[in-house]
């Protein structure tokens, strides 16, 4: 099997251009029907090695984005590219291959896990699932990976009930990297758990995109975390991205007014404890 290396390169991965979303409301009749729109013409690209940032209020757009990206949600129009391949049809096959390419880290560590399962089948499940090594060569991943998220080996012996929070969402964070996919998106990762292990967990997720030159998506609704954590940002307000670019420029001087409303109300407490 392939090892967890750097693959920083800069290049795309994966590309939504002039997405769609649209869903059929339940107010909906036989004569009349009424469309809701989830997502109107969003555009972004994400790259080896960066993290882009997608902040909004609830409703905004958000996570119907990363379901997007991850294969979840179909597009009503609009493009989604694969490096340098255009998805026309979200096949078995196509969503298999998303699967290894893009991996996803859920707001609540305890759902995400089955509470029934052992830590040590958990991470070792994709693995099988896409016929990745022998069995040998899938306990020595698990293995590396419950190290690399910083949890002791014993860990693997564990059910989820009898981890922490934090330590639950670590072992999510392993899973998602288990395909060794080149890119992670974290949607909401920390805001289920105690605020005194949230700097923790974005700080890992730095250092493991670092390390490894993953693409990081970063989804929150706390303006203040996405700002340090991202390269870029793009601000999300009714299915829309309103305003996009480098942090830099975004934070140092948004156009938008939503954009300038979000910071003149997000307060600043994970600031000093994240690092740039």
């Amino acid at each position: 099997m392939s090892s967890l290396a750097p693959r920083d390169d800069g290049r795309s991965v994966i590309e939504l251009r002039d997405v769609r979303v649209e869903y059929r409301s339940r107010a909906s009749t036989i004569f009349r029907k009424r469309i809701v729109t989830a997502l109107d013409g969003v555009s972004f690209t994400v790259r080896r090695g960066q993290t882009l940032g997608i902040v909004g209020e609830s409703g905004s757009g958000k996570s119907t984005s990363a379901k997007v990206l991850i294969g979840l949600e179909k597009p009503t129009s609009g493009e989604v590219v694969i490096g340098d391949e255009v998805v026309r049809r979200f096949t078995a096959p196509v969503r298999r291959r998303l699967g290894r390419i893009v991996s996803v880290v859920f707001q609540d560590p305890a759902t995400a896990l089955n509470a029934r399962m052992l830590i040590r089948d958990a991470l070792i499940d994709p693995l099988e699932v896409h016929r990745i090594g022998n069995r040998a060569e899938r306990e020595e991943r698990v293995r590396r990976l419950i190290s690399m998220v910083g949890l002791p080996t014993s860990t693997l012996d564990a059910l989820p009930g009898q981890l922490s929070g934090g330590q639950r969402q670590r072992v999510a964070i392993a899973r998602a990297l288990a395909l060794e996919p080149q890119v992670i998106v974290a949607d909401e990762p920390t805001s289920a758990l105690d605020v005194s292990v949230r700097a923790q967990i974005l700080n890992l997720l730095t250092d493991l995109k670092n390390e490894l030159g993953l693409g990081m998506v970063f989804i929150s609704h706390d303006i203040q975390t996405v700002r340090y954590l991202s390269d870029e940002i793009a601000v999300m307000n009714k299915g829309r991205i309103v305003e996009s670019g480098p942090a830099a420029a975004v934070f140092g001087a948004p156009t938008d007014p939503y954009t300038r409303t979000l910071l003149a109300a997000a307060p600043s407490l994970l600031a000093p404890s994240v690092r740039a």
